[in-house]
């Protein structure tokens, strides 16, 4: 998963991807061009010529359920890249008590739904 500001992209990528074919899928989304990307995995820059595995990111370490995350800058107008900025992700609120199940219900609810049947 890359991800910049609020926005997280998914992509399928081998371990043998280079960072630099990386930056051309993102750029297929975004149209930034990869100069002008700057990726980062656990506070370091990425190498173009690197491959994901280099980084840590295998079959096993990212996958579907639980993908890695790799942070993306882009090269602002004056030539330096801006600041690395990832918003963190939201967690989904608490399931309203009617949506729960009865099993998960607290004890009170439980012995409330015996007593009126």
């Amino acid at each position: 998963m890359v991800r910049r500001k609020k926005t997280s992209m998914f992509f399928d990528a081998k371990e043998t991807t280079t960072v630099h074919e990386l930056k051309r899928m993102i750029e297929g989304l975004l149209k930034i061009a990869p100069d002008d990307q700057q990726l980062w995995r656990d506070d370091q820059i990425m190498e173009d010529k690197k491959t994901l595995a280099e980084y840590g990111l295998t079959s096993t370490t990212a996958r579907a359920q639980t993908p890695a995350s790799i942070g993306l800058a882009s090269r602002t107008g004056d030539g330096e890249y801006e600041p690395l900025d990832i918003t963190a992700l939201s967690s989904p609120p608490d399931l309203p008590d009617v949506m729960r199940s009865q099993d998960a219900a607290p004890p009170q609810a439980q012995q409330e739904a015996v007593v009126s049947n």
